[in-house]
């Protein structure tokens, strides 16, 4: 996965939308203190960007390189690169000491870890009882009913046999992945959230085109968005009569908890 994302990262830090502030103002409300978070699979860095507004210091940490090459540089954002799976030493010595960190984040990325693994380090890392962890998905964008109809229909038809398994759980907006930490405050998280991103019709492309399963097509020297797929993908962006950019929304599903004492 992590070739994919290098081979694909232009079009990701150009074509991903940006996470919305309300976002992390509830997050960062979870926290008793602001000191030190960890953005796993920061990507290039979208959702670090943000939480640097609320922490006094970032560890952004990605598996690959050159996603990191796009990623914006901030004084209190330190980037590293990272195995795909790190021990406890490993974990230690990227990132930070046990019990010290305040929040562990994960944008759009949790469905393709090695989960048990993962977790035994985001227990060993934030402090006890009331460290959080905070991960998000988002589903597909939503335009008009024209292009949304055509996108879910080649999502399942054309894009469907290239992704791979873990995509599902994207699919299912996170409601089955794995999350063993207790709730926050005992309540449900508030979830009402939703990535914005303005696009012109070939910015909505290149979206598309950051996908891992469009990439892993191509490897394959197959084009999913062909001359006819990109035709009809035009004339539902222009069926609502308004032309230019348009306002794509893409709903957020959280998964929030605490670390509590006995994770």
């Amino acid at each position: 996965m992590a070739k994919l994302f290098i081979k694909q990262a232009k079009n990701y830090a150009e074509g991903r939308p940006s996470y919305p502030t309300k976002l992390f103002e509830y997050i960062a409300s979870t926290t008793p203190a602001h000191d030190l978070v960890w953005d796993v699979g920061t990507g290039t860095g979208q959702a670090a960007q943000s939480l640097a507004a609320h922490y006094t210091t970032v560890i952004a940490t990605d598996t690959s390189p050159k996603q990191l090459e796009f990623a914006t540089k901030l004084p209190n954002v330190h980037y590293h690169h990272t195995p795909s799976t790190m021990s406890i030493e490993e974990v230690e010595k990227m990132v930070a000491p046990p019990g010290s960190v305040d929040l562990v984040t994960v944008a759009q990325a949790l469905h393709w870890f090695n989960l048990p693994s993962f977790y035994q380090n985001v227990r060993w890392v934030l402090k006890k009882p009331h460290g959080v962890i905070a991960a998000w998905c988002y589903s597909l964008p939503e335009v008009n009913n024209g292009i949304d109809t055509v996108l879910r229909r080649i999502y399942k038809t054309d894009f469907g046999p290239y992704w791979e398994a873990p995509r599902r759980l994207v699919d299912e907006e996170y409601k089955t992945i794995e999350f063993p930490f207790e709730a926050v405050d005992g309540e449900e998280p508030i979830t009402e959230f939703a990535a914005e991103k303005e696009m012109e019709f070939e910015e909505y492309l290149i979206y598309l085109r950051s996908w891992s399963s469009y990439q892993t097509a191509k490897d394959l020297g197959i084009e999913l968005l062909s001359n006819e797929v990109v035709e009809e993908l035009e004339s539902a962006w222009n069926e609502d009569g308004v032309k230019g950019k348009k306002v794509a929304k893409f709903p957020i599903h959280l998964k929030i908890g605490r670390v509590g004492n006995n994770n």
